[in-house]
């Protein structure tokens, strides 16, 4: 063998462990992509799956007013659990959609100043959307601990909505739904808070 070829040789055995590291760092990155898209998979089925249960409310309580009404008129009387179960459905329903009203971006909002915003200063305007989502991460967290706080009253006294005799219905149940509801907003907040600071600070596109 000639000093060529030992130099050869000696250069790719050098070169060699810099190529394995490569293609590790590169699995590895490839692997937490994958973990980080599956959990993002899983999380939107999770809001989507509670938006789509709030809809399925809104017919089921498009039904019962029907029914009262039909009831108003042919027997001149109402029905039993109307008035009570409405409202506590109506806060049922907004409070499981607004996790989907976040992450599809439906939120009211200054648009007359944050679009020229957007495509002017990109990174200003994600600088902003960080401080407004952080701030509804915030505030929608103390909606679940006080309802948190509302939910354990109605369980240790056993509260219930209606007239004994008539019909009744315990409400835990509704206040565990609005509680679920208002945590699953408080943390897509909380992500897309998140999501504008990596913007803000250049590591990602600034998207709506």
């Amino acid at each position: 063998m000639t000093d060529k070829d030992t130099r050869t040789s000696g250069a790719g055995t050098r070169h060699r462990p810099v190529a394995a590291d490569a293609r590790s760092g590169s699995r590895a990155n490839t692997r937490a992509s994958s973990w980080a898209s599956g959990w993002a998979r899983a999380w939107g089925a999770v809001v989507n799956a509670l938006a789509a249960f709030g809809t399925a409310l809104i017919a089921g309580l498009m039904l019962l007013l029907c029914a009262d009404i039909v009831a108003r008129n042919g027997m001149g009387a109402s029905l039993p659990l109307v008035s009570e179960l409405g409202a506590l459905l109506l806060v049922m329903i907004v409070c499981l959609q607004f996790g989907a009203t976040i992450r599809a971006d439906r939120l009211a909002r200054a648009g007359l100043f944050l679009d020229p915003l957007r495509q002017r200063r990109p990174r200003i305007s994600a600088a902003l959307e960080a401080v407004f989502s952080l701030v509804g991460a915030v505030m929608i967290g103390l909606m679940a601990w006080a309802t948190f706080g509302v939910l354990t009253t109605d369980w240790e006294r056993r509260e219930f909505i209606g007239t004994p005799g008539l019909g009744t219905l315990p409400t835990w149940p509704f206040r565990l739904f609005i509680l679920l509801g208002l945590t699953v907003a408080a943390v897509e907040f909380a992500v897309r808070s998140v999501r504008s600071l990596r913007s803000a600070a250049g590591f990602s596109e600034v998207t709506r």
